[in-house]
């Protein structure tokens, strides 16, 4: 039996969320463990004025542990060389906003917006391995589009673990929003349901959950991507936004996941999450040069406004500040 959680409004429109001096404090705290890593020592290096290859070769040795990634370190380093060169770079300051400009010049690209305007119902499916943050994702993009006005409904795909079902109707109730949930069974049974309830209700956004899964377990693989094709029943156009969420301390392996969910079910954006201060944030560089997806919203705590929009700038600039 599918169970309803009812909202006492089920737009309860909200003031659009903007950046503010919290957030920015957020994200600096979120990346403070790269920037200890990489602007600090990078400060350093660069006060020698010269970018030579003694200053290449460190350099590379730290993007390397910031966990940029060797074809994303390459691309930097080259870049940086290049800028060196053309404008004469000979002090750190100009050395360092070299640098920065040539990270922003690489994450610029995955800086895309979501724009849930095209469909009604949007219809949006995560994906996800266990513990990367997935679920709590769900709740905090519920109030993210809350805040745009638009209503939301919760479809509680992950029938296989109570906890996060649970979890779920819990985001739910704080959000006054919908979730239809299912105590057992299909999870693709569940979303089925739910997209045809959000269509009745004229509901704007289906934010739909899936089981967390690991991307050596062929046959979990392939349970999600029969998910996918049954939304694709429910509805031809859909899912809209194929999201997977990214444990940001994860490192490399956020590169094995993105290609694996990707080969099952068409990874269309990103979330990063738990940029909490232990976090090993230059991950994001090695996904832009080896298989850029866009980022559409990154995390940086448990806070139910603590999920904004990726802004590749202001990314870069907590890395350095």
């Amino acid at each position: 039996m599918f169970s309803f959680l009812k909202s006492k409004s089920e737009a309860a429109p909200l003031a659009a969320a903007s950046p503010s001096a919290g957030w920015r404090e957020r994200l600096l705290n979120g990346l403070a463990r790269t920037r200890a890593q990489l602007g600090g020592r990078v400060k350093s290096l660069f006060a020698r004025g010269k970018v030579d290859e003694e200053l290449l070769e460190e350099l590379e040795e730290l993007l390397l542990t910031a966990d940029v990634g060797m074809e994303a370190t390459r691309h930097l380093l080259e870049n940086l060389k290049a800028r060196a060169k053309e404008k004469s770079l000979e002090d750190a300051a100009s050395i360092q906003a070299a640098l920065a400009a040539a990270f922003i010049d690489l994450l610029a690209p995955l800086e895309a917006p979501l724009d849930a305007s095209t469909h009604h119902p949007y219809i949006i499916m995560l994906a996800g391995v266990n513990g990367a943050g997935k679920t709590t994702s769900i709740g905090k993009l519920a109030k993210y589009f809350q805040g745009q006005g638009k209503s939301v409904l919760l479809a509680a795909g992950d029938t296989f673990r109570a906890a996060a079902r649970e979890q779920l109707l819990a985001w739910g109730e704080r959000n006054q929003v919908t979730v239809i949930a299912q105590e057992s069974g299909d999870p693709a049974a569940v979303i089925f349901d739910a997209i045809h309830a959000a269509r009745a209700r004229e509901i704007d956004i289906v934010l739909a959950d899936t089981a967390g899964r690991l991307p050596s377990q062929q046959n979990l693989m392939e349970e999600i991507a029969k998910v996918r094709r049954v939304i694709q029943k429910a509805e031809a156009s859909a899912p809209h936004e194929v999201l997977l969420a990214l444990d940001a301390n994860i490192g490399q392996n956020a590169l094995q996941q993105v290609k694996a969910f990707d080969a099952a079910i068409g990874v269309s954006g990103l979330v990063l999450t738990k940029l909490d201060g232990t976090a090993k944030g230059g991950v994001i560089a090695a996904i832009a040069r080896q298989y850029p997806k866009p980022v559409r919203f990154i995390g940086v705590g448990e806070g139910i406004d603590d999920l904004r929009p990726f802004a590749a700038r202001d990314f870069v600039e907590a890395l350095f500040a």
